[in-house]
């Protein structure tokens, strides 16, 4: 099983480590992307701080943002899975996982960045603020500038199995699987029964729910071969899941996980 993370706008920088080495992250193929929009995130800061406010939909009490990725290349670096933090990820706490289930998460999770494109929860990285949503000079919208790259490089990690999609939907537009890949996945959403009756997506149960999900399947190592034997994790978790219709083929198959409190 393959899961498919969102990041967080949230993360720790860490006090020290070594400086960030683009070699040495997972999937290879897209070291020059990530060097492309780290020069153009880097220069940009140093530059003209003003602007990169502005492009990075940040107010003027958030200089110290831009001063940081001014300084990306020679800034320390800490696990991916240490640096995001937020709702997702504090409900996820990957750090008391057993030694099993942190094998399990290097293994199957995946965490979109609009920076580095795709990142294994154990690869080192600097604290940025980068959002998925950013147009960023040269090079224009970001899910454009990721989309074929992502491409190779997700099909080739996707080559078999399950693949769980928690993204958010402009981390969705980085990478949308087809054809085999698309029929093996199931895009998971996450609504409240609120006291009348209707459900509504809340941001807040949604990020948590997602978190303590991936927690328990990291935990219990439970494997779906598909989006029945994923429904009935959830329902392992003490979740109402629904799966929609059965879509045709090299198409996303959609589960909407129901919970009513956290």
């Amino acid at each position: 099983m393959l899961v498919l993370l969102p990041p967080s706008e949230g993360k720790t920088a860490p006090a020290r480590g070594k400086a960030l080495d683009l070699d040495a992250l997972s999937f290879e193929s897209l070291t020059a992307t990530r060097e492309r929009v780290l020069e153009s995130l880097v220069t940009l800061a140093r530059t003209d701080p003003a602007r990169a406010l502005t492009v990075l939909g940040l107010s003027p009490r958030q200089t110290d943002e831009v001063a940081r990725d001014g300084a990306l290349e020679t800034a320390p670096t800490a696990t991916a899975g240490a640096i995001y933090t937020g709702v997702l990820y504090d409900a996820l706490d990957l750090a008391s996982l057993d030694t099993a289930a942190k094998r399990r998460a290097q293994r199957s999770l995946v965490v979109s960045s609009a920076l580095f494109g795709a990142l294994r929860v154990g690869d080192r990285i600097p604290a940025y603020r980068l959002s998925g949503d950013v147009s960023l000079p040269p090079l224009g919208p970001l899910a454009g500038v990721w989309r074929d790259p992502l491409a190779t490089a997700m099909t080739e990690a996707a080559t078999k199995g399950l693949v769980v999609d928690l993204r958010s939907g402009v981390y969705a537009a980085m990478w949308r699987p087809v054809g085999d890949v698309a029929s093996r996945t199931v895009s998971v959403r996450v609504l409240q029964h609120l006291p009348d009756g209707s459900r509504k997506v809340v941001s807040h149960f949604n990020k948590a729910t997602k978190g303590r999900l991936v927690r328990q399947w990291l935990q219990s190592g439970v494997d779906p071969r598909d989006a029945d034997d994923l429904a009935d994790a959830c329902a392992s978790a003490g979740v109402v899941a629904e799966l929609g219709p059965r879509p045709k083929p090299g198409t996303v198959r959609r589960l909407d996980v129901v919970v009513s409190d956290l």
